[in-house]
């Protein structure tokens, strides 16, 4: 996450919304109170609508299809403008379960907060993406240590694990096929990996339909 984050309170005016938008090139700004607690988000289409309806009168169809951007149209402050409660996530989430919120939620950034609800850093798209930089050496240390270690420590030595554009491939024979399904899991939770290629194979007496 970015630890420095830029934020306005309740009672931001418009214009000085507009301006920290443009001056800081980001499309949303966490809206505090008190000691740093989020309480919503203000982003550009909250602010939108006062330039949809600048010189229109929308008809009565109109109006009943979108009475939160007629209010926002006429909303001054960041109090009347802002979604809230703000969709968060705390400081000790991991990538997947932040990456699943702003999938379902459909938004671009997210405040990161503390036990109390204040303000710690924010996380965006981009963040979530710079973990499949992470260079494939190290992921396939963390493979070997995490989980060919744990799993397979009889056959550690015959388990080989290679990496590739964050692809990681298992091959070697083990002894419980069993183990197979939740190698995959593990491997896949671990940050970087791209995809998960089961090249293992099990003893006769063990092996089944993978």
């Amino acid at each position: 996450m970015t630890h420095t984050v830029v934020a306005v309170g309740r009672e931001a005016p418009f214009k000085e919304i507009v301006r920290t938008l443009e001056q800081w090139r980001v499309s949303a700004l966490p809206v505090l109170e008190g000691e740093g607690r989020v309480i919503g988000v203000v982003s550009e289409a909250d602010l939108l609508p006062k330039e949809e309806f600048r010189d229109s009168d929308p008809a009565r169809v109109a109006q009943l299809r979108d009475l939160s951007g007629i209010a926002k149209a006429g909303a001054v402050t960041a109090d009347e403008l802002m979604t809230s409660p703000a969709i968060t996530v705390h400081a000790g989430a991991t990538l997947a379960e932040a990456a699943r919120i702003m999938t379902h939620k459909r938004v671009k950034r997210l405040p990161v907060v503390d036990e109390e609800g204040r303000l710690e850093g924010i996380v965006s798209r981009a963040d979530l993406l710079k973990v499949f930089l992470r260079p494939d050496d190290d992921i396939e240390e963390e493979v070997r240590r995490e989980v060919v270690t744990h799993l397979f420590p009889a056959e550690g030595e015959i388990v080989r694990v290679s990496v590739n554009e964050g692809v990681v491939t298992l091959t070697g024979r083990v002894k419980e096929a069993v183990l197979i399904p939740a190698a995959a899991r593990l491997i896949r939770a671990i940050e970087g990996v791209v995809d998960f290629d089961n090249q293992l194979t099990a003893a006769p007496h063990t092996a089944q339909r993978q």
